[in-house]
């Protein structure tokens, strides 16, 4: 038996739909019935206990849902850095003219440039200031510990300057 007892102060319409969603999904044929106690509590149950009311009759079949699209596999041919001719673009894909795309792509190399420049920028001053390993001790590290956190705080930071060149390079590289 499957049933649910509602709070007095609570809107019935917020328990109505899951309890009868709830109810459709437990049982495949049932019928859903609205009670209500001496107290005024309202209760959803699928078992008629006399003085109930059928709130809706919930007819649960097997629904088909579409088969999955598979779109063709992306495979790689040896060496290529692009995907085989199996993924070509649908028919009404919008297209640019090369002229256009050439346009993009030098637009997109002086970007990641600029971004290059800054990131190696960004890392010789950290580098400056990490001064191999031993920077200058600030005021409010006379705590040993404080000094030493910042110093692999700075340690990190060179690293994640360092792997951002990296990458930018490597986009740089994949640019038509």
């Amino acid at each position: 038996m499957t049933s649910f007892v509602i709070p007095n102060k609570v809107p019935r319409i917020l328990f109505v739909v899951p309890a009868l969603l709830l109810a459709g999904v437990a049982h495949a044929q049932s019928m859903v019935y609205r009670c209500v106690d001496k107290e005024g509590h309202v209760l959803y149950t699928d078992t008629n206990a006399g003085n109930c009311k059928v709130v809706d009759s919930i007819v649960s079949g097997a629904i088909s849902s579409p088969a999955p699209t598979r779109s063709p596999a992306v495979t790689m041919r040896q060496g290529a850095s692009r995907p085989a001719a199996a993924a070509a673009s649908p028919a009404n894909f919008p297209r640019v003219d090369n002229a256009t795309q050439r346009a993009r792509d030098d637009d997109r190399r002086e970007i990641l440039n600029e971004e290059l420049r800054a990131e190696e920028k960004k890392l010789a001053d950290l580098k400056r200031d990490f001064n191999n390993g031993e920077p200058e001790r600030q005021g409010n590290e006379r705590n040993y510990a404080k000094y030493q956190e910042r110093v692999a705080q700075m340690r990190d930071d060179i690293g994640r300057a360092e792997k951002n060149i990296e990458a930018i390079r490597r986009e740089i590289a994949n640019i038509r």
